[in-house]
């Protein structure tokens, strides 16, 4: 199993006029979506479905949160007949309806739509221009791309890295550019990367740059340019250079990497070894059964958050079962007009929980959201106590650690899948996602093979952005899952205050 998959170890009519339902308020002058209608649309993307002309008429919606939730669940049917509908929306005047129908169209990928794509990395709209990043990305990965509209938007994304005013623009266009690493234009895209680390002054954007070229340029830039970033300030772009000398397998940079082996955070000691191990010509470690002595954590600290109360939290009986829309957390209102809105969690309360492991506790804020029936699954099974005494079964130095199975071997779950939520947050350093079954013929992840497993992210892990559910995020307790190991169980889940974000 290679250590850069998070998986399941397992083989594995309402009326049109009805449609278009109002808003409640929520706050001052914030609007929440009415349950009705999002309620109807989760039921349709669950069934991938657009329910004989039901999505396009929510879409058509003046109601601006109906009209985006449409636009998304449009695209995550996988239907090729939603790309008709989401294109007539590209020019839609209301920001969160025009971004999330540029995000549909990449979940979809079926149509002719690269030109228009590029186009719509011109919009005023942070929040369109990275819709259209990550829909180009996902176009290029399923080869839908022709020759000509492939090199413009190559050129696209190396103009928007440069010159976007918006850095989590440029740090969405460094990614979207290890898509573009095969044929003419690689040295290019790596120059273009080198000068974005070297020159650009948002550390996003830098971090964003480096983990690229470790994922597909390291041999296309010059070492000095990943020596230099050894010793940069900065932990997360010290960790990214240190993988990419690493993957240039060369045994003569051992030296260089070994001092890492005593930098001042733990995260970098970890990778400074398996990029030894690589540099060797050993496999990469793909279990963490004890702490190595070189590696130095910072001392446990008392948990901060301690004396936030559990919650009265209904304990659920019997086998556990699927999700089902009606149950879902419909807020907040999912309306991302900027870059900033399209790539986080909305504004307002967020479901918060206390992982209680063996090592310490670990806080995660959820965001149902982006992602309502993957949050309402784990909080059912947190609640029917599902979780309690599951080993950490899968650890791996830099990458992430896994549980959701009782069994404790990576084979179990609760006897039902649930539908991915492909969403635009990032599987950045600390994120909870749910873990796949993978093909083992084309040796991609089976969509909608998600289950009761799920792991966090030790580092940025951008290559599972595409396919894997972002669910939510840790907020305090991260050390924590630098202790773990093998033999480690989560205790219990508990049900804390809500998060406002």
């Amino acid at each position: 199993m290679e250590r850069s998959k998070p998986v399941k170890r397992l083989g594995s009519i309402l009326n049109a006029a009805a449609l278009i339902a109002g808003t409640v308020l929520l706050g001052a002058g914030v609007r929440a979506p009415s349950h009705g209608p999002t309620v109807r649309i989760l039921s349709l993307e669950m069934a991938r479905s657009l329910g004989g002309g039901e999505l396009a008429a929510y879409l058509a919606s003046p109601d601006v949160h109906v009209a985006a939730r449409a636009a998304l669940a449009i695209g995550r049917t996988k239907d090729p007949r939603g790309d008709a509908l989401l294109r007539a929306h590209l020019h839609d005047p209301r920001v969160p309806v025009r971004a999330l129908s540029v995000y549909g169209l990449g979940l979809l990928a079926t149509g002719d739509d690269g030109k228009a794509l590029i186009a719509a990395m011109r919009d005023p709209a942070g929040a369109v221009r990275v819709a259209a990043i990550d829909a180009l990305t996902r176009y290029r990965t399923a080869g839908r791309l022709p020759a000509t509209t492939r090199a413009a938007a190559q050129v696209a994304l190396e103009r928007a890295l440069a010159r976007d005013p918006s850095p989590i623009v440029r740090g969405r266009a460094a990614i979207a550019l290890i898509a573009f690493n095969h044929g003419s234009g690689r040295a290019q895209a790596a120059d273009a990367l080198a000068t974005a680390f070297s020159s650009d002054r948002a550390l996003s954007v830098r971090r964003h740059a480096m983990w690229t070229i470790f994922r597909g340029y390291a041999r296309s830039v010059s070492l000095h340019l990943l020596e230099t970033a050894l010793h940069d300030p900065d932990t997360i772009v010290r960790i990214q250079a240190v993988r990419a000398i690493g993957a240039l397998k060369s045994p003569r940079l051992i030296a260089i990497v070994r001092p890492l082996l005593h930098d001042p955070s733990w995260r970098v000691q970890e990778q400074a070894a398996q990029s030894i191990r690589l540099l060797q010509g050993k496999a990469l470690s793909a279990d963490w059964t004890r702490i190595p002595n070189f590696v130095h954590l910072p001392p446990a600290r008392p948990d901060p958050l301690a004396r936030l109360p559990v919650l009265a939290w209904p304990r659920l009986a019997g086998k556990p079962r699927a999700p089902t829309p009606q149950g879902a957390i419909v807020g907040p209102a999912l309306l991302p007009a900027s870059a900033r809105q399209m790539t986080q969690p909305a504004p307002g309360p967020h479901p918060r929980v206390r992982i209680v492991t063996t090592k310490g506790n670990v806080y995660v804020v959820l965001f149902p959201e982006w992602a309502p029936l993957t949050v309402e699954n784990f909080l059912n099974l947190a609640a029917r106590g599902y979780y309690n005494d599951n080993p950490w079964f899968r650890i791996v130095p830099d990458f992430v650690v896994q549980t959701g199975d009782p069994h404790g071997n990576g084979n179990g779950d609760a006897g039902y899948t649930i539908g991915a939520e492909e969403n635009p947050l990032e599987q950045d350093s600390g994120v909870i996602s749910m873990g796949m079954n993978y093909d083992a013929r084309t040796n991609r992840p089976i969509r909608d093979s998600a289950g009761t497993q799920y792991y966090i992210t030790l580092s940025p892990q951008f290559h599972l952005d595409w396919d894997f559910t972002v669910f939510g995020r840790v907020t305090s307790g991260f050390d924590v899952l630098g202790r773990l190991v093998e033999s480690d169980r989560v205790l219990r889940i508990e049900r804390v205050a809500d998060a406002i974000l």
